[in-house]
């Protein structure tokens, strides 16, 4: 047997068993919840942060932000968080690039994530073109099938600035058009009017796909596409002002925990100091809170800097693919999102265009 057998044997025994996503619809965790709120530590956190989503979509006037740092879409929680925009349990989402594009994009495109029931040495990994996320496989040359998605992309539209929710908005497009999977977080966005938001959206395989259209366009002479953070950041923030009431669902810290926080700081700087404090916020984190970073800091310190409610807020150390499954559960299966008006916030951007 030649190497390259060998290799494409070695490489399918290790890519053999996929990530299968939790369905929080096959299961009712409400009992769970109930019985874990008459406990104490972690338990009681959750059950109370629970609640407080729940209290977010009973509330007519709350517009619902889903905040997602961290792997925990490539770890199975990928349907539970499409499930949340088909059925109107989120109105916004600001999170990761590799969040969006490495993983729901990717999955969108037809490929898997896969438990890494053994985890050789990485070299071989390497060598194998196989990525590790902890005791998760992924096919670098499927990824790099998205990275030459997001060129193919990038070279259809007219050569201007995007911001990265616009961007997005024509991954979603595609996928309507060429994806296969309906679950996907980026298509139902698109199917629903919910803007994405990734801050740092080139720090993901659209960056590579983003750059090479760069390169490629000055080679040949012509304009090209790029990104444009500024308007990121501005779009947010006239959600956030056009919203009034808002809440905060978010899974790990990092850059878009930040982002959506701060745009209670740019509205006013803006000059509407009549600006609401997010009135609502949960966020699910292992970060130490120790060592002052950002990531780490809690919605007690965010509220110092006039950006959340002191009094509706809670903290859950856990690890989130542990924990979101209950939580969206729960709240979907009490059903407050069935009487939630859908406010397509994606729209506003087509009027302004």
């Amino acid at each position: 047997m030649t190497e390259s057998k060998i290799n494409d044997t070695r490489k399918a025994e290790l890519l053999s068993t996929q990530v299968e996503h939790i369905d929080i619809k096959s299961f009712d965790a409400r009992p769970l919840i109930d019985a874990m709120g008459k406990m104490s530590f972690t338990s009681r956190d959750l059950a109370r942060a629970t609640r407080i989503y729940n209290q977010m979509l009973e509330d007519r006037d709350c517009t619902i932000f889903l905040v997602i740092a961290g792997s925990t879409s490539a770890a199975g929680c990928m349907d539970a968080y499409a499930e949340l925009v088909r059925n109107n349990m989120v109105d916004g989402i600001v999170a990761t690039g590799a969040t969006i594009v490495d993983m729901d994009f990717f999955e969108g495109l037809g490929h898997k994530h896969y438990q890494a029931l053994e985890i050789p040495d990485d070299d071989t990994l390497r060598s194998l073109y196989i990525d590790r996320i902890y005791d998760t496989y992924i096919d670098e040359e499927d990824l790099q099938h998205v990275d030459h998605t997001v060129f193919e992309i990038a070279e259809s539209l007219e050569p201007r600035a995007y911001s990265s929710r616009e961007f997005i908005r024509e991954m979603g497009k595609y996928l309507v058009e060429h994806g296969k999977k309906d679950n996907s977080l980026v298509k139902l966005a698109y199917e629903h009017d919910v803007p994405i938001f990734c801050p740092a959206f080139v720090d993901s395989s659209a960056g590579f796909g983003l750059v090479k259209h760069q390169v490629d366009a000055a080679k040949e002479g012509r304009p090209y596409l790029m990104i444009d953070a500024v308007a990121d950041f501005r779009e947010l923030t006239q959600i956030k002002i056009e919203a009034g009431t808002t809440g905060l669902l978010m899974i790990g810290g990092g850059v878009p925990k930040n982002f959506i926080q701060d745009t209670v700081v740019c509205a006013e700087i803006l000059g509407h100091e009549d600006v609401a404090v997010h009135k609502y916020a949960v966020q699910i984190t292992v970060a130490d809170v120790r060592d002052g970073a950002c990531s780490s800091s809690t919605l007690q310190e965010a509220a110092s800097w006039g950006k959340v409610n002191t009094g509706i807020e809670q903290m859950v150390f856990a690890e989130a693919g542990s924990v979101v499954p209950l939580l969206t559960s729960d709240a979907y299966h009490r059903g407050h999102w069935k009487n939630r008006e859908q406010r397509r916030w994606a729209k506003l951007f087509d009027k302004a265009g």
